[in-house]
């Protein structure tokens, strides 16, 4: 997709977060503190993402997973900007920039994927 059509598909945080690898503030998205149950999708392309199974507090002030619920729907690359060593999640469909994941997560799968809430949207479970 061009970038004209993302800049109209998407709100403005969601394209900064997205296209641009922009990040919001802790605390201050929408799905931080979010406890229905549900499935997280990729704002840009609606790629299942995550589930509230997996979703964790971790007190960082973004949302948090311990597992993707489809592998396939998450890259992960290398991000050694900002004169740190991490690695960045990226939607595997659309090529949005959701986050990163670290390894001190939960057991048993040791992971934290650290997501911005502007990155998705959530259709909760009925």
């Amino acid at each position: 997709m061009k970038e004209q059509n993302w800049k109209e598909k998407l709100t403005n945080e969601q394209h900064h977060i997205l296209r641009e690898k922009g990040t919001e503030r802790a605390f201050s998205g929408k799905y931080w503190d979010n406890h229905k149950k549900g499935t997280y999708l990729c704002a840009g392309c609606q790629a299942k993402l995550f589930t509230s199974d997996s979703k964790f507090d971790s007190g960082t002030g973004w949302p948090s997973f311990s597992e993707a619920a489809n592998k396939k729907n998450i890259t992960e690359k290398p991000d050694n900007g900002f004169l740190s060593r991490r690695t960045e999640v990226i939607c595997s469909k659309c090529g949005g920039r959701l986050g990163h994941v670290f390894s001190d997560g939960p057991k048993p799968t040791g992971q934290r994927y650290c997501i911005n809430s502007g990155a998705l949207t959530f259709k909760e479970k009925r």
